[in-house]
């Protein structure tokens, strides 16, 4: 065990597990994957051996606190309202999600905040069903799941509360808040030393997935707010590839030829249902998530759940973008249409580094309106 869980002599005054706290932990984010970018860039070689992973879960962070800084009255007139203020982070975090893992990030922080809805705190129980909300909503974005990645992760936090709130008999008190955010970090770290053997080109490679460990970081950095506590830089020590000195270990691959294709558009759910089935025939890492609720643009109270209109973020990977954006225009309006290549060179001078006490950079990832 990595980590010692709370007991009686833990000073429960220094637990805060309201909206402001919510706005601390992913402030905190934002500057730990800042700071770790390159060694999750480096180890980044599933989906696609591009070394962005770090980069993208960094830009998608960083998207879901800006729009809290830009609009605090999400914490100061919501109530403290801890759903209010995630959903409007996820929002923003979906809206210009970058890669798989940012992509799944803002899923994770979408289906997160949907139970915390009107809540004033996060205790123990809440954390639970956020936690298997998050996992679940995460796999099913995906039209391929594959375990010994971030799903893999978000999978066994979700269990560790779980199992925790079980033990504790659905307990709402800081006590039991504290053990169950110590197993949810614990059960992560073990997730992701597992990725290794669950993947063959992690296996190969010698490394653990970069996907997972971003996550460890994220659910690392919501302890550490909670709790008012350190983060755990011990937990880094023993993960494959994840020194320093350790070489980018794309640095020798093939270029892949292929690009990603990223959007938001409005469809129907059965137009979505084709547009998934088409593009899991044209390329793969397809994710699709909603974002939001139903759009009714014509004010159609009698209008049926399939013929609403929702808001999507699209995600895929194609060998040439035009046929996908030739799909996705036949079937609605989208928005935001990025493609990026998916295999780039990386140089330290165009990553993140982070100090809480200095500006932010923006490490940029070349894309090209379509």
């Amino acid at each position: 065990m990595l980590l010692t869980p709370l007991d009686g002599i833990t000073l429960q005054t220094k637990i805060a597990a309201n909206a402001h706290a919510m706005k601390r932990w992913l402030g905190k984010a934002e500057v730990v994957l800042g700071n770790h970018s390159d060694r999750l860039n480096a180890i980044n070689i599933f989906p696609v051996a591009d070394g962005d992973t770090g980069t993208n879960l960094y830009l998608t962070v960083r998207a879901a606190v800006s729009a809290l800084d830009e609009s605090p009255v999400a914490v100061t007139e919501s109530g403290n309202d801890v759903g209010a203020v995630l959903s409007k982070a996820g929002q923003a975090a979906m809206e210009q999600a970058r890669g798989n893992s940012g992509t799944l990030f803002a899923v994770f922080l979408c289906a997160a905040a949907e139970p915390l809805a009107g809540k004033t705190r996060l205790g123990a129980p809440l954390l639970a069903t956020a936690l298997n909300r998050a996992q679940i909503r995460a796999w099913s974005a995906l039209s391929e799941p594959v375990a010994g990645t971030m799903l893999s992760v978000l999978e066994a936090a979700a269990h560790a509360a779980q199992r925790v709130d079980a033990e504790q008999d659905g307990d709402d008190s800081n006590h039991a808040l504290g053990l169950s955010l110590d197993a949810v970090v614990e059960a992560a770290y073990q997730a992701v030393l597992r990725t290794e053997d669950e993947l063959a080109q992690l296996q190969e490679a010698h490394v653990v997935d970069a996907g997972g460990v971003g996550m460890l970081l994220v659910l690392d950095c919501l302890r550490s707010a909670v709790l008012g506590e350190e983060l755990q830089d011990e937990m880094l020590d023993n993960l494959h590839g994840y020194k320093l000195q350790d070489p980018h270990i794309h640095e020798h691959m093939p270029a892949d030829d292929g690009v990603e294709v990223m959007c938001t558009i409005s469809l129907s759910p059965l137009n979505a249902a084709i547009l998934r089935q088409r593009l899991d025939e044209m390329g793969d890492s397809v994710i699709m998530s909603q974002v939001g609720g139903a759009r009714n643009d014509d004010d159609d109270d009698d209008e049926s759940p399939m013929e609403a209109s929702y808001r999507w973020r699209v995600h895929v990977h194609v060998p040439d973008p035009a046929p996908a954006v030739e799909l996705i225009r036949s079937l609605g309006e989208p928005s935001d249409i990025a493609v990026s290549q998916l295999a780039l060179p990386r140089h330290d001078s165009d990553l993140p580094r982070h100090d809480p006490d200095l500006p932010r950079h923006d490490p940029g990832q070349p894309q090209h309106d379509y």
